[in-house]
């Protein structure tokens, strides 16, 4: 990465001592000083949102590499991506619960209308969702001692704004 060439960096994602982000539709992590920079990515889909575990050797992330968005992660190290969750619905990686052994996610895959989102956890190792007790949800993140689910119960206003046809 061309450090004069940065304005497309996005989703910055900070653990201890790297910063993981997306550039150029593929996922890179470097160190804190920008020095030490590695592509943690490079399928010729599009990678987003990177969230590193609580320790730190995992980065959860959003990827469309076919029609739809799935949950997927990554040693922080580089290595192979494993792909989590397998819904037609798209699924938003959101962040780690705080032992680090699931990852949250944001997913329409059961409103009928697809206009909410609810919350689910999948564990890292692989397996099924669960579906967190919370009606509707875009965004969240658990405190670090896991007692505290902060949420968005809908979605950020420039989203809702962008297409408003009327009735809400």
């Amino acid at each position: 990465v061309d450090v004069a060439d940065t304005r497309l960096l996005t989703d910055p994602a900070i653990s201890r001592d790297r910063i993981a982000f997306a550039y150029a539709n593929d996922l890179w992590t470097a160190g804190h000083d920008g020095g030490n920079v590695k592509r943690l990515t490079s399928h010729p889909g599009v990678e987003s949102g990177p969230k590193f575990s609580p320790d730190g050797s995992l980065v959860a992330f959003t990827a469309r590499y076919e029609t739809q968005a799935d949950v997927w992660i990554v040693p922080a190290a580089g290595g192979n991506a494993k792909r989590l969750t397998f819904h037609p619905a798209n699924d938003t990686a959101l962040g780690f619960t705080p032992d680090g052994k699931s990852v949250l996610f944001a997913s329409p895959r059961e409103a009928y209308t697809g206009r909410h989102q609810q919350l689910y956890t999948v564990p890292v190792a692989g397996g099924f969702p669960t579906k967190l007790p919370i009606p509707t949800a875009f965004k969240a993140a658990y405190s670090e001692d896991g007692r505290t689910l902060a949420y968005l119960p809908l979605a950020e206003p420039f989203l809702q704004w962008k297409n408003y046809r009327g009735g809400r």
